[in-house]
């Protein structure tokens, strides 16, 4: 297991736990629980937890989450006394004792309301080896200052378990525990030759004290005593210290005189004075042009992370150097040059009103346009006026000390405004669980040059020198039977100790609205090299996203030089990305991998109030990886979680620096991927999340009496479906048909279908002597996919469509959701046997059968017309119920059914479309699922802060 700083290291101190308290229970394992059994309850949204933990004859390094309101997860990392990892030598010294990773979860299936107890499911070992696994259910209630829980464990769970909680009203900071532990130890890991032998069920009584994030527990059990610290960290405050060393916005001692606009054009000293006001306040790539009354900026910051707070402050300081002529001012936020969000301000007085407090936000907002920028938007200034505000800011080699930047602890650095850069900083890597050793190190000297060589023409390189490591040791080589692309990393931390990691170039570039484009050659990272691109389409208000990467790669010697194997591959990987409610966002990653391999990688993660991002992956591939735990027929797919911890928060100003890093298993060759020079969606992202919450202006003027507006208070978008779903139900029922013309078409429905019946046997017949027509079999084998693609689509419509769109995606989904049902229940009356099995056309099932899989009626036809009806009726298309028609028959084509089934399923689809649709095709009635709007929450969303 790898844990890589991508961003160098991130440390914060833990004082920062005294500013306010976190209600965090965690056992030793990490679940929210008493002593070793767990509860009910999945902690206060948000909330991270660390601990280390020892109960005889375990020591855990654990840490958890609460990933949303009712899902907590965790990871542990259990050493086991008296067992060694390795019976071999020379790893058996080495590594020590016998360790491994556990990933827990944790489900609130029912929140704890004034008569009723919550009620959780929960596994332990979700996935591994399984050694630890158990499966269970708990309720909790609270009386007061007393926590009761009771559960029912299998697995090592072994049956009831329950446990108390008494917290004192005058000691808040204490509480007493208590459980009865059902843990059955003898089925421990190897138990025999541990501690665990002497163990059994029975009571366990503890203390706990809390201060500020900070909690300890000790505890005793009939035949050992365990501890427990922690530290719980409350991910959705927005942040952990004030920030008393912010500094002011632009607010000069004399004000500068403003030129006329004809000053302006002729003398670029002006535009060189703002340029130098702006570049003191920590923006870049500053630029400006006037025209017509308006004065258009470009530029972006270093420093401030809230895009509608760094605009606000450039305009504050471009109200003092303006033409005197202006009238308008546009300003647009730019990410390695390419223009991402414009703001304009069509009128002066009132910018200058609401900076003074004299009007309100939604008085101001009448007067602003935020937009996605384009490339019309982007400044281009002739050679001479572009040299000569060149020369204006021109600035020497200074090098500083600096903390806390770029995800480093300290840096040497030197960086001017065009974002030239030269920095000298410390680099870390850990790794876990090599047979050599279970915690090694490298610790390196890296520096970076960075070069601006024209407008998105970046060149980026590093060097690293390894200045103290363990990693020097016979580390275990890799067995994997795949291309070698990340599994031989031991062979390259010890080729060499001076490595060139990275030098790339990089093309950055704005082929339209809402467009990104990027070309790279050079050196990727430190095992591969070559050339490539992305382009990424992010439409503005949307929740989706899509790109296409195309990389192709040789593997570079493990030497750190310019030396490569003799390794060439071709990664491509289409990836679509959905923001879902509480922040959270939904990555697939489809195409080629390093190995070659094919399939699909899945990321989840999710953006807390502080910036904070947790998130994991799982890769499903065609890799094949039988490298222990996989085996064949169940092959290893790579997994893991990874962090997003800006610093901002957990400093005394405002800073955009990130540390990240991942935690997976590290000798894997299936599903990797290559380094991205600069992925475009991780670029924009943050500034599109700015700029399309609520109006955009973000902290825009830094007014007091706007601190707790929802713009700035990042308030969590919950997802809260029910009223909705109750207004649809309603109207479905009302929208019910009457008796008459329900018994009407029911009589037309059972003469199509006996007309169809008196052709079974025929159609069958014709079916039957057709099987070794290639044409027919492909028709079978398309109709057999034909509902999943349908859903698909329709969940497609709903996902990206318009609100007409989506709402009709809905109700097709709907529809088919009701259809199957329906059919399935007519399945288990009629007991039709299908054609394959030859015994006629209304004979039913042998006995044995699933009543579930008998003939009558076709589910596939039912959900084929349930998808396309709702579309059909809203869109005026009839010719789709003839896709239907044809997909629905292919399951006669391979025998499936008989012609009177798919007459039937399909009659049966259509009529639930249709009703469902009529009932609810007034999208008006119904906010969109996952809708908000600039300035207000739907009915089915709730904003909370």
């Amino acid at each position: 297991m790898r844990i890589i700083f991508a961003r160098k290291l991130f440390v914060t101190a833990m004082a920062m736990g005294l500013v306010g308290g976190v209600q965090a229970a965690p056992n030793l394992d990490g679940q929210d629980g008493y002593i070793k059994m767990p509860n009910a309850l999945t902690g206060t949204d948000g909330t991270w937890s660390w601990g280390n933990s020892f109960d005889r004859p375990y020591s855990t390094t654990w840490t958890s989450v609460s990933f949303l309101p009712v899902v907590q997860a965790g990871f542990r990392y259990v050493g086991v006394i008296g067992v060694p990892g390795f019976t071999e030598e020379p790893y058996k010294s080495e590594y020590g004792r016998y360790k491994d990773k556990v990933f827990d979860v944790k489900i609130q299936l029912l929140p704890e309301s004034r008569y009723l107890p919550a009620i959780a499911f929960g596994r332990l070992d979700l996935f591994g080896t399984n050694l630890w696994r158990a499966d269970y259910i708990a309720m909790t209630k609270n009386f007061g200052s007393l926590e009761a829980s009771l559960g029912y464990g299998s697995g090592l769970i072994d049956k009831a378990f329950g446990g108390l909680r008494w917290t004192p009203e005058r000691f808040p900071s204490w509480s007493l525990v208590g459980e009865y532990d059902a843990h059955n130890y003898q089925k421990d890991f190897n138990s025999a030759s541990t501690f665990a032998s002497q163990r059994k069920k029975g009571v366990s009584t503890g203390i706990e004290y809390r201060w500020g994030w900070l909690s300890t527990q000790v505890a005793h059990q009939n035949a050992t005593n365990s501890i427990n610290f922690m530290v719980n960290i409350p991910l959705n405050e927005r942040e952990f210290v004030p920030k008393f060393q912010e500094p002011g916005f632009y607010s000069p001692s004399e004000l500068p005189t403003r030129p006329s606009a004809a000053q302006w054009q002729e003398d670029d000293s002006y535009q060189i004075k703002l340029a130098k006001a702006l570049q003191k306040q920590d923006y870049a790539l500053v630029s400006s042009s006037y025209a017509n009354g308006t004065l258009s900026l470009n530029l972006t910051n270093t420093r401030i992370s809230n895009v509608g707070r760094s605009v606000g402050r450039a305009v504050r300081t471009a109200l003092y150097f303006m033409p005197l002529e202006t009238k308008a001012i546009k300003v647009t936020h730019t990410e390695m040059s390419m223009p991402v969000v414009t703001y304009e301000f069509f009128n002066l007085p009132k910018l200058q009103e609401y900076l003074a407090g004299k009007i309100n936000r939604e008085q101001f907002n009448q007067y602003v346009l935020v937009r996605s920028a384009d490339s019309s938007d982007l400044i281009v200034q002739d050679d001479q006026t572009a040299t000569a505000i060149a020369a204006g800011l021109q600035e020497g080699i200074d090098f500083n000390v600096v903390s806390s930047e770029d995800g480093d602890i300290v840096q040497l650095r030197s960086r001017d405004s065009l974002l030239n850069r030269i920095k000298i900083a410390p680099k870390v890597s850990f790794f876990f669980n090599d047979p050599s050793g279970a915690y090694l190190y490298d610790l390196k000297a890296v520096a970076n040059y960075d070069r601006r060589l024209g407008s998105g023409l970046y060149f980026n390189s590093e060097v690293g020198a390894t200045i103290a490591t363990n990693n020097t040791k016979n580390m275990k080589a890799s067995n994997s039977l795949l291309p070698h692309v990340r599994s031989d990393v031991a062979e390259y931390i010890n080729g060499s100790r001076v490595k060139i990691d990275q030098a790339v170039v990089n093309q950055f570039f704005k082929p339209g609205t809402d467009w990104y484009g990027r070309f790279s050659a050079g050196i990727y990272e430190e095992m591969f090299a070559g050339s490539g691109g992305q382009l990424l389409y992010s439409p503005a208000g949307k929740r989706w996203s899509a790109d296409l990467s195309i990389d192709a790669l040789r593997q570079r010697d493990i030497y750190g030089g310019l030396g490569f194997r003799h390794y060439d591959t071709l990664q491509t990987l289409l990836s679509v990305h959905y923001r879902l409610p509480y922040d959270m966002t939904a990555t697939a990653r489809a195409g080629q991998f390093l190995a070659k391999d094919e399939g699909v990688r899945f990321e989840l993660k999710r953006r807390f109030r502080s910036g904070i991002e947790i998130g994991a992956w799982y890769t499903y591939t065609n890799a094949n990886d039988i490298t222990s735990p996989g085996k064949p027929g169940s092959p290893y797919q790579d997994k893991g979680v990874f962090f997003s911890i800006p610093l901002g928060p957990m400093l005394t100003m405002d800073n955009r620096s990130v540390g990240n890093f991942a935690l997976s298993p590290w000798s894997r060759d299936g599903g990797q991927m290559v380094a991205s020079p600069g992925d475009l969606y991780g670029i924009v992202e943050n500034s599109q999340r700015d700029a399309s919450r609520f109006d955009g202006l973000g902290n825009f003027s830094e007014r007091n009496d706007e601190i707790n507006h929802p713009a700035n208070a990042n308030p969590i978008e919950t997802f809260q479906p029910w009223p909705a779903v109750k207004l649809r139900l309603d109207d479905s029922v009302n929208e019910f048909p009457e008796l008459s013309p329900l018994v009407q078409g029911s009589l037309l429905a059972t003469g199509a279908i006996g007309i169809a019946a008196l052709s079974d046997s025929r159609w069958d017949s014709l079916m039957k002597h057709g099987q070794h027509n290639r044409l027919l079999k492909y028709w079978g084998d398309g109709a057999s996919a034909a509902p999943v693609i349908g859903a698909g689509l329709a969940g497609m419509a709903m996902a990206f469509g318009d609100e007409r769109l989506q709402n009709t995606g809905f109700i097709a989904l709907q529809a088919a959701a009701v259809s199957v049902a329906g059919n399935m229940a007519i399945k288990q009356v009629v007991n039709r046997a299908r054609p394959g099995d030859g015994n006629g056309a209304w004979s039913t099932q042998p006995a044995g059968e699933s009543r579930s899989s008998s003939s009558f009626a076709s589910t596939h036809a039912a959900a084929n017309f349930a998808l396309v009806t709702p579309f059909a009726s809203e869109y005026d298309a009839p010719w789709l119920y003839g896709v239907a028609a044809v997909a629905s028959l292919g399951r006669t084509a391979n025998r499936q059914h008989w012609l009177s089934d798919v007459v039937a399923g399909g009659l049966g689809g259509f009529a639930v479309g249709k009703w469902l649709w009529s009932s609810q095709r007034d999208a008006s009635r119904y906010q969109t699922m996952f809708g908000l709007a600039p300035n207000s929450a739907s009915i089915t969303v709730q904003k909370s802060y």
